[in-house]
């Protein structure tokens, strides 16, 4: 007997040393979904493309299988909104200054593109990075985009060519949805191949947004090499990622780097121009990630409130 509990006493050890290695599914409170994440094991990899790179270091972390879909924003967008209290959130108890819900959009931000099962889109940096800490005060773990280079680090999947399955650009229709095979709209996510890693969509259907603001030569603004973040608190530019169903093939490499600016909402009859809405990026959307680190206040409200 005694054997029997040293036994089972190990595997409980073993399990939760190696929990960071476990997919697992988020079930989002009161409702009846959920958003699947993939565990990513830490490591180096060469960031950026051959003409300007830099070896770079990343922690493991978990980050969504699919892009966020509309129903799972949705839930956002219906929320009550989340007054200042404390939080108790990867373990650690937070105050938090509350979050509101997104403001209704003044026209239907699909453009008929499709709803269930669907990326969600026309969203701003700053509506995705609130999605993400409203999903972290609603779940108790830390959610938060993903930075440059863990998108980039989970795109490439341990493979240092164009695409994540090589430098044949014939094959990236098994891959990606594009401007050649889109039928010029975004398709519902997990339809094509996912990357080495099992994650869908890293490359076309709709570009995603990353944690960071731009800057051009990342060699050089990426002087930290270990799990890099470029902040800047102005509204733009931020970047995004993977290439999406409007671009050519040959734009949409793993090290291909997009950055936003204010003709994303130059259809915005508003003034000041929507926070939370983009009326001109129907390519845009999102995915997300966590971490373990709660990481100190300072950084962490520069990703929840960017």
């Amino acid at each position: 007997m005694i054997y029997i509990k040293i036994i089972l006493s190990l595997f409980y050890f073993i399990l939760i040393f190696n929990k960071s290695k476990i997919d697992y599914s988020q079930k989002i409170p009161a409702s009846d979904f959920s958003i699947d994440m993939v565990s990513i094991e830490g490591g180096d990899f060469i960031m950026g493309n051959y003409n300007d790179n830099v070896k770079t270091k990343i922690s493991p972390f978990w980050i969504s299988k699919y892009e966020i879909t509309w129903e799972i924003f949705n839930l956002f967008m219906q929320h009550q909104k989340i007054e200042n209290k404390e939080f108790k959130i990867a373990d650690k108890i937070i105050y938090v200054d509350g979050v509101s819900k997104p403001t209704e959009p003044y026209t239907d931000m699909t453009f008929g593109m499709g709803f269930e099962g669907y990326p969600a889109v026309n969203i701003t940096h700053y509506s995705a990075t609130k999605f993400c800490k409203w999903l972290s005060l609603v779940t108790g773990n830390y959610y938060r985009l993903p930075t440059e280079a863990e998108w980039e680090y989970a795109c490439r999947a341990g493979s240092s060519t164009k695409y994540y399955f090589g430098n044949d650009i014939s094959k990236i229709s098994e891959y990606a949805w594009h401007k050649n095979n889109s039928s010029k709209k975004y398709q519902k996510v997990g339809q094509k191949k996912p990357n080495q890693w099992g994650l869908y969509d890293m490359l076309g259907n709709v570009s995603e947004w990353v944690a960071d603001s731009y800057k051009e030569d990342i060699s050089k603004s990426t002087r930290k090499k270990t799990n890099p973040f470029i902040y800047d608190k102005g509204k733009y530019p931020k970047v995004y990622r993977g290439g999406s169903w409007l671009d050519d093939p040959k734009k949409m490499t793993s090290d291909k780097r997009y950055f936003s600016d204010k003709l994303l909402q130059r259809r915005d009859p508003q003034i000041p121009k929507s926070k939370w809405w983009n009326t001109d990026a129907p390519n845009i959307g999102f995915r997300i990630v966590r971490v373990e680190d709660l990481s100190k206040s300072s950084l962490r409200n520069k990703f929840w409130n960017n």
